[in-house]
């Protein structure tokens, strides 16, 4: 795994935890974390040891997005190449990981740091935390997939507010508008995160892999083919060690033991 200062990485337990770590700049992503992030998950992918992901931030935010030092320098990159090379290829390894991704979002998530949560699987924040579709701020679209993920999570009416206006959403609100999954105490959240992570860990992860690959599909299909795609990927499912070990272990009145095989 590469090292690297401005993105931790850490593997316990089953849990690979990615960090934001500049928490000078609120923990915006240059071209150092963007790159960094896409090799992190590349190796989580193909790591056998990892079975779910944690991304998450230090200090007060999550991330917020790029970090526009980087663009407005004399010999700096046009916004859509590094849309193109830095954030398309994050959201779309995250889509594509056989693995579930958590994103823990600890403080403020905006522009690019907000749609780069809302990829992920599952999405937890602080209370005290909260979202920006802050791209219309100055003068542009949101990216990294917020134009996909948004409408589809809370309805177009919702999604076009919030990215027209720019308004911060609460992680309550965020909580009870659909946006994400759970909004945790200040107090008790890191505990809370690392239960949610252990617990997707030990779960039967071929199966969750399977889940996710249905799910990503679910907005293309009509009825008739994905109830074809169910059917096929249960299918596969049945053939799981972890499908065997279940059904044993509920038989034999115990706690399985799931390998992700």
């Amino acid at each position: 795994m590469p090292e690297n200062d401005s993105l931790l990485f850490s593997l316990d337990a089953g849990v690979a935890t990615l960090c934001f770590n500049r928490p000078q700049v609120f923990n915006s992503v240059n071209k150092e974390v963007a790159l960094a992030m896409q090799q992190h998950l590349r190796d989580c992918q193909q790591n056998p040891e990892v079975r779910a992901v944690l991304l998450t931030g230090t200090g007060k935010a999550f991330c917020a997005g790029q970090d526009l030092a980087e663009i407005t320098g004399p010999n700096s990159p046009e916004v859509a190449e590094i849309v193109e090379k830095h954030y398309n290829p994050i959201v779309q390894l995250i889509r594509d990981l056989d693995k579930p991704v958590v994103a823990a979002v600890n403080g403020v998530a905006a522009g690019a740091g907000a749609n780069l949560a809302l990829a992920c699987d599952v999405v937890v924040a602080k209370e005290s935390a909260s979202f920006i579709q802050a791209f219309s701020k100055i003068g542009l679209i949101p990216d990294s997939g917020g134009t996909y993920f948004l409408p589809r999570l809370i309805g177009m009416q919702r999604a076009s507010a919030l990215m027209l206006t720019g308004d911060k959403v609460s992680a309550a609100e965020a909580a009870q508008m659909g946006m994400i999954y759970k909004a945790f105490p200040d107090e008790s959240f890191e505990q809370e995160v690392a239960a949610l992570v252990r617990k997707l860990a030990a779960m039967p992860t071929k199966g969750l892999a399977y889940t996710k690959q249905l799910l990503n599909g679910t907005f293309g299909n009509d009825l008739a083919q994905q109830l074809r795609n169910e059917a096929d990927y249960q299918l596969r499912a049945g053939h799981t060690t972890d499908y065997r070990e279940g059904v044993s272990a509920f038989l034999e009145k115990r706690q399985p033991t799931f390998i992700g095989a």
